[in-house]
């Protein structure tokens, strides 16, 4: 996996056929070639002429200022953090084929260049519920942030203010709403987490609003067990005592500021029931914008219109929830097609170059939202790493604009895209 450097020596050091098994371990390993790092397992689908590019060594930045690409953070990602933390970031679910798929979906996509365009003034801004943003990149909520830095979520809020940033906030976080509105500069989007028990719900939504929060998330994709082998494969290798900060039994929910005032024990207990009757119970609550995280089907993309959701964003959870998940790219256009223009979709999962966030913008989506990137910069380099991963995914979009010859998003259209046969269909 990811994480070879912490056990090469040892296996180096083991014999034969242990380090034989290990190899084969690897390189059977889905994510080899999925981090970036490496594409040896890709090494057949390489013209000759480009096989140095297998040669290459590949150094460990120094500064967030050297990266090239947002793989050369991801590398210090996985050096810098504990096994578990960066197996936590890098996990999907079963054999990754869900994670996988969302990579895949970009990368089956070719663009169609316009040219003799003049392309000097690029204006890349949207405008969600009013509010203008200069780019459509977006941050999407991942709990338990300062598992990879000690501000967590605090830096990425920073870093969210300084790049003019839509930021949404896990309702697992390990900074309160409030402390990260005001490291933010402005209100941010918060996400709930709904379990069976109202009154926890209730208050946790009222805190966000009392907070500020124009816009609630509510995520439908985690309900049930998910198998996330990988995170466990690196869990076993990290050798910490991890007790005194996760307590006995694992809980992601356990120390969160989000849940002060909260039975947490009847919260728990109490299961998940995401039933459309949840929609409406939260709509007379509240005056935030609802939006629906998690939406991969057109018949619940239609549902979401018929009971008021005010937006949905397409997402399989980055792979990390619903197993054989096909990628999130090849459910947008199912989905913008049956809700019509009624309402914004966002899409979220494997967006890793500016030409995929131009993918899903002609392909439908109003803006894009990203997970991992941001993460492996705040475990790189802190508030300074999650900038530079949006400097340079912003960089990367518009070079794509004027390659394609447009200069507004509104010119961004399906028209720009050679689509594999069948992509996007039921």
């Amino acid at each position: 996996l990811h994480k070879i450097n912490f056990k090469v020596k040892y296996v180096m050091e083991s014999n034969a056929q242990y380090r034989r098994n290990f190899l084969k371990f690897l390189l059977a390993s889905p994510l080899i070639g999925y981090a970036g790092i490496t594409q040896a397992s890709n090494a057949s689908e390489l013209d000759p002429d480009l096989q140095f590019i297998l040669d290459l060594k590949k150094e460990l930045i120094s500064s967030p200022d050297d990266a090239l690409n947002i793989f050369d953070l991801e590398a210090v990602a996985r050096e810098t953090l504990p096994p578990a933390h960066y197996g936590y970031i890098a996990t999907g679910v079963g054999d990754e084929r869900s994670q996988i798929a969302n990579r895949q979906g970009y990368k089956n996509i070719r663009l169609k260049a316009r040219r003799m365009v003049d392309v000097r003034n690029i204006d890349t801004s949207v405008t969600l519920f009013g509010r203008r943003w200069a780019s459509p990149l977006a941050i999407a909520p991942t709990g338990s942030q300062r598992a990879y830095h000690v501000q967590g979520e605090l830096a990425v809020a920073r870093a969210a203010k300084e790049k003019g940033k839509l930021m949404m906030l896990s309702n697992i976080t390990s900074n309160s709403v409030e402390d990260v509105n005001e490291a933010r500069g402005e209100p941010v989007w918060f996400q709930l987490y709904a379990r069976d028990h109202w009154d926890s719900n209730l208050k946790i939504i009222e805190r966000a609003e009392h907070a500020g929060c124009p816009v609630l998330i509510l995520t439908v994709d985690m309900v049930g067990d998910s198998y996330r082998e990988t995170q466990d494969i690196f869990i076993r290798q990290d050798d910490r005592d991890c007790s005194a900060c996760h307590g006995e039994v694992r809980s992601s929910y356990r120390g969160r500021p989000m849940f002060d005032g909260i039975d947490l024990d009847a919260h728990l207990a109490a299961g998940e029931r995401l039933e459309w009757d949840l929609v409406k119970k939260i709509k007379d609550s509240t005056d935030m914008k609802l939006i629906i995280k998690g939406i991969t089907h057109p018949l619940d993309a239609k549902l979401c219109v018929k009971h008021g959701v005010d937006g949905i964003i397409v997402s399989n959870h980055g792979g990390r929830s619903q197993a054989d998940s096909r990628g999130t790219i090849e459910i947008l256009p199912e989905i913008i097609k049956a809700i019509d223009g009624k309402i914004p979709v966002m899409v979220d999962g494997g967006i890793r170059r500016g030409s995929d966030i131009f993918k899903a913008l002609a392909l439908g989506a109003t803006a894009v939202d990203i997970g991992r990137p941001y993460l492996w910069g705040l475990g790189a380099f802190g508030q300074a790493g999650v900038e530079r991963v949006l400097d340079i995914l912003d960089a990367e979009f518009k070079v794509v604009m004027q390659q394609m010859g447009v200069t507004s998003i509104d010119q961004i259209k399906t028209s720009s895209l050679a689509l594999p046969w069948g992509f996007g269909q039921g």
